[in-house]
């Protein structure tokens, strides 16, 4: 499995907001999204129309920032929409990568 977060700073107390959480868990075969406004977090979104990822194959995450949502697209293809939750979209400034995955180019 592996996550990407935008957040809006690095505070862990209080915590800094989530604007995106991707989840990729792949025993599940399932893209988990969610954000965290003031410490709440809000209603978990899992549904995909299939699961994108082939475990130890390369892939390509794209997030596209638009109005009124998130774009998310996977090598090339979009698999959903994330619509905003947070108000401010100026204050995300920090990503986080994490679990099992080697990069290759962040850009």
């Amino acid at each position: 499995s592996f996550g990407i977060s935008l957040t809006c700073g690095e505070s862990e107390d209080p915590p800094a907001d989530v604007a995106i959480e991707l989840k990729a868990v792949f025993t599940d075969r399932q893209f988990i999204r969610n954000s965290c406004v003031a410490g709440e977090w809000g209603e978990e979104q899992s549904s995909i129309p299939y699961f994108p990822f082939i475990p130890d194959q390369p892939f390509r995450v794209e997030i596209l920032c638009e109005h009124p949502r998130f774009r998310i697209f996977v090598d090339g293809h979009q698999l959903f929409d994330f619509y905003h939750r947070i108000e401010t979209l100026s204050a995300i400034d920090t990503i986080k990568i994490n679990g099992d995955l080697q990069l290759t180019k962040l850009g």
